[in-house]
């Protein structure tokens, strides 16, 4: 062995030290996104979620400090599973509407995981809530996000008199939270994807019919 080869050896190893570690991250968000999810944040234990990946608490805790701090990652990992249902950041503004009324049938799904997160952003308005960071820079995104979407559909005159995008994307955020919240209440009553369907059409002229692959004209 050439002592090029030699010197190269430990930054292989700790290249495969770091998949390991990112592997066993994400097995602990999802036990814990599964967790939260059956029992809401304050039900869930890091024995249980340690259990279910086959380690011990402490084990856990090597990876994240506390609790608070795998709340947070459980909470970015929900928002990486809604990007794969809402191209937020697309240009077409249509796609982005059409794909936030898929999120909300989805999230019909997870109720544990809506109700944690509706209990979160409101305890979270306290600046000393762990949680705090985070949904002010969740909002944020969110709106200027949707801003851009609306505006893209207002440069098309697709966006109802008088609505403004960035008034249009507050008003649809706060909507979205007030169906969560609507529905958790009463499941029976509330549908949040057709009643968030109902009202971004009065926000702007949309075309809920999703297109075919290759479809689109060239």
């Amino acid at each position: 062995m050439t002592k090029t080869e030699t010197a190269r050896t430990p930054p292989r190893r700790a290249r495969g030290e770091y998949a390991k570690t990112r592997k066993t991250r994400k097995a602990i968000m999802e036990a814990a996104f599964e967790v939260f999810a059956d029992g809401g944040y304050r039900a869930g234990s890091l024995r249980e979620i340690a259990q279910r990946v086959g380690m011990s608490e402490a084990g856990l805790l090597h990876h994240f400090a506390n609790k608070s701090a795998l709340l947070e990652a459980v909470l970015e990992h929900r928002d990486d599973k809604a990007r794969e249902l809402v191209p937020i950041e697309s240009d077409d503004g249509e796609a982005v509407l059409r794909g936030l009324v898929r999120l909300a049938s989805y999230n019909a799904s997870i109720p544990g995981v809506v109700e944690l997160f509706c209990t979160l952003s409101a305890e979270a308005t306290s600046p000393d809530h762990p949680a705090h960071a985070y949904f002010l820079r969740r909002y944020e995104y969110t709106r200027r996000n949707l801003s851009n979407a609306f505006a893209s559909l207002e440069a098309e005159d697709r966006l109802a008199p008088g609505m403004t995008p960035d008034r249009a994307a507050v008003m649809l955020i706060a909507m979205m939270d007030g169906l969560q919240v609507q529905w958790l209440l009463d499941r029976e009553v509330v549908d949040m994807a057709e009643a968030l369907q109902v009202l971004v059409a009065g926000f702007a002229d949309i075309d809920w019919e999703e297109p075919e692959p290759g479809s689109e004209s060239v």
